[in-house]
């Protein structure tokens, strides 16, 4: 299996370079970007497997981020992790396509069960795509990518097309 690929986006350069450090401990390998345009930048060029993104930064909110990520990028499993959760911001996150949603402080071992969690959906919708996409049933596999839920698992996105 390919090595995941994790963004930690956050403009607290202390604590996102400490909980990189942290999760490296724990053999999660991350890059990290420090504001909204720079992931978005970062996408740009490379895409991950798995962001997890602040919400208050400068320059590009992390919202904002994630809102282009599902137009563009529907694949990327998005963990919010922010200091400043809502209920309402909780739900339009989920709305957009979250795969998860963390207030600060976390526990480093609960944010790296919830980084292999997106990464293992990631990877079921990606597989269960291409066995649509290899049947023939190409806007299935499209819709599979593009529209699925987080948390299904992929014996659910078979049942749903049945």
């Amino acid at each position: 299996m390919k090595r995941m690929k994790v963004l930690l986006v956050d403009d607290e350069i202390e604590f996102v370079n400490t909980l990189s450090n942290r999760l490296g401990m724990r053999n999660i390998k991350t890059d990290v970007v420090y504001d909204g345009q720079q992931a978005l930048d970062y996408v740009a060029e490379r895409e991950p497997d798995v962001i997890v993104l602040d919400l208050e930064m400068p320059k590009v909110h992390g919202m904002d981020v994630l809102r282009q990520l599902s137009k563009t990028n529907p694949n990327i499993q998005v963990v919010i992790l922010t200091a400043f959760g809502t209920q309402e911001r909780e739900d339009d996150a989920k709305k957009l396509k979250a795969f998860d949603f963390i207030n600060k402080p976390v526990d480093v071992e609960t944010l790296a069960d919830r980084i292999r969690g997106a990464y293992r959906y990631k990877v079921e919708k990606t597989m269960a795509a291409a066995a649509f996409a290899e049947a023939g049933e190409f806007d299935t596999a499209r819709e599979i990518i593009k529209d699925s839920e987080p948390f299904k698992t992929t014996g659910e996105l078979f049942e749903d097309k049945k």
